[in-house]
């Protein structure tokens, strides 16, 4: 596959997520898919996915995923994002607070034989625990 076809795959990786199908997602995603995180959890595979997805969308609603940029080079897909939501569920032992977020990452996708094979995920999960008041930093 050509960049600009493994960034179109990517593109389906993220239209999934936002209609909610990503549990459906063979045709991107393949079935073993690894999805690496900083939290230590893999969730492999399109029902990885969909479980790991779930649990956010309990802890925030209104959730709205954006790419903003998008690089590709042989098999590797590196994504630049940022999520705004409502942190209207508990989280990581953190009760709802009702806050709106704003958070950024990045996914690097690693492309085989026409699907995500693997994921690189790196969020500023730091950012969200102070935007709901979990964490303050000494000024």
């Amino acid at each position: 596959m050509s960049t600009e076809d493994n960034k179109r795959l990517v593109e389906r990786f993220y239209e999934h997520l936002r209609a909610g199908t990503i549990g459906q997602a063979t045709d991107v995603v393949t079935a073993n898919c690894i999805r690496h995180d900083p939290s230590g959890r893999e969730d492999p595979g399109p029902s990885g996915f969909a479980a790991r997805v779930g649990r956010t969308e309990a802890a925030f609603s209104d959730l709205v995923s954006t790419p903003n940029i998008v690089i590709a080079e042989g098999d590797k897909v590196a994504v630049r994002w940022t999520i705004t939501a409502k942190h209207t569920g508990p989280r990581n032992g953190f009760p709802a607070t009702g806050r709106s977020v704003t958070f950024s990452g990045v996914n690097i996708f690693r492309i085989e034989n026409g699907r995500i094979a693997e994921i690189w995920n790196h969020r500023d999960d730091l950012s969200v625990l102070q935007q709901i008041g979990a964490v303050t930093l000494p000024a």
